[in-house]
């Protein structure tokens, strides 16, 4: 157990979250229509340009140069003095069709079922920290983006831009209890009129007092805001962006593994996405339940291959159970085939956009398939009788 621990996030204005943004709004406006259709959609921005490229194999069309400005205005690049405007950008589309080679491995024909989309490794966590089953700090990492977004959007702040940035340091007891927050970031891009001195008195107030219990703030935690002094330049026009850029800040904020494949713009086919959303739905579910307090769960696939070559389990020496005994309970109660994966949790659905931005794990604003508690009763029967 790390004595610090610090975790990041990103508001929806960030570039690299603008990327995420268009490839799964370009996503799910395909799934609207099609629901077996093949997507892989990389988006890139810089200044003044958006290029979306990538693999679209699909029976549907849709109107990406307004999906991609319809996106980048509702994040709120909507002037031109923001450095981003959604009315004025030169837009590039480069798409092909999903390579056949890999649509044999994918493709169910000839009594073959659907077979993975990629080979690779996929992880899902949880931890009891916090009511969302989540690490503390990225918990809280996330919320104070969220909060910042939302400020500047009800026109609480209004001079703030869409771009930003948090993080939370966390110190912990050796019992693995959280001490209180060493640190708190804040970098937010602003109108250029603003002092330094209102930007700090406003974020302290209106984002990080609203989010962050007290029990965590003490004297000793410091406050930085803006640490350069000035944040005016942002968006694209400050860094450009790429799709999967974040996937620390989609996950779990640096606290587990990850297998290094990002989510957005790729169809459920793709266990990048649709296996890490199924580990996070049962660690989560196992640890709800009280069978262990931390899990980390990995699966592996090959391309085209429907069944699994493996699947691990870590609870870090906090399981009731044998670990053997909970990667039996988990083969017991789940198909982890990608078929059965997607029909579980019900994953052609246009419900990718929205998780986009603040993550994609931990969210108690929206309802998704792979945040349901629905298997604690059934993982509860399992718990020794002292445990009960």
């Amino acid at each position: 157990m790390y004595k610090y621990f610090t975790s990041e996030s990103v508001t929806e204005g960030h570039p690299d979250k603008i990327c995420d943004q268009i490839s799964d709004a370009i996503l799910d406006a395909i799934l609207t229509e099609d629901k077996y259709a093949r997507v892989a959609v990389e988006t890139v921005v810089s200044t003044g340009l958006v290029l979306v490229t990538g693999e679209i194999t699909t029976e549907t069309y849709v109107d990406m140069q307004k999906i991609i400005r319809d996106t980048v205005a509702n994040i709120g690049y909507d002037r031109g003095k923001y450095g981003f405007d959604a009315e004025n950008l030169a837009v590039l589309v480069c798409i092909n069709e999903q390579s056949p080679d890999i649509a044999l491995g994918v493709n169910e024909a000839n009594n073959k079922e659907l077979g993975a989309g990629d080979q690779g490794m996929m992880f899902g966590y949880a931890v009891n920290q916090t009511e969302t089953f989540m690490p503390l700090t990225h918990h809280f990492a996330n919320k104070l983006a969220f909060q910042l977004a939302k400020v500047r959007k009800n026109g609480t702040l209004s001079y703030l831009r869409p771009d930003g940035k948090t993080q939370v340091t966390a110190l912990y007891k050796d019992n693995g209890e959280c001490d209180y927050f060493t640190h708190i970031l804040i970098s937010s891009q602003h109108a250029p009129e603003i002092s330094q001195e209102k930007i700090r008195e406003d974020l302290i107030k209106y984002v990080i007092k609203p989010v962050i219990p007290e029990t965590y703030l003490t004297d000793k935690t410091k406050i930085h805001i803006n640490p350069t002094g000035r944040f005016v330049v942002g968006g694209p026009s400050g860094d450009s962006g790429l799709t999967g850029r974040k996937i620390i800040v989609d996950t779990y904020g640096g606290r587990a593994h990850h297998g290094g494949g990002a989510f957005s713009g790729k169809d459920p086919s793709k266990v990048d996405r649709s296996a890490a959303y199924m580990m996070r739905y049962i660690a989560k579910n196992l640890v709800a339940s009280g069978l262990a307090d931390e899990v980390e769960l990995q699966i592996a696939y090959a391309i085209g291959e429907a069944e699994p070559l493996s699947l691990g389990i870590d609870t870090f020496g906090t399981n009731k159970l044998p670990e053997n005994k909970l990667l039996e309970i988990i083969n017991n109660h789940f198909d982890l085939r990608p078929k059965a994966i997607i029909e579980k949790l019900d994953l052609r659905r246009p419900i990718y956009r929205q998780v986009a931005a603040y993550g994609h794990f931990g969210r108690d604003d929206i309802e998704l398939p792979w945040e349901k508690l629905d298997m604690v009763a059934v993982f509860k029967e399992y718990l020794p009788k002292d445990v009960k």
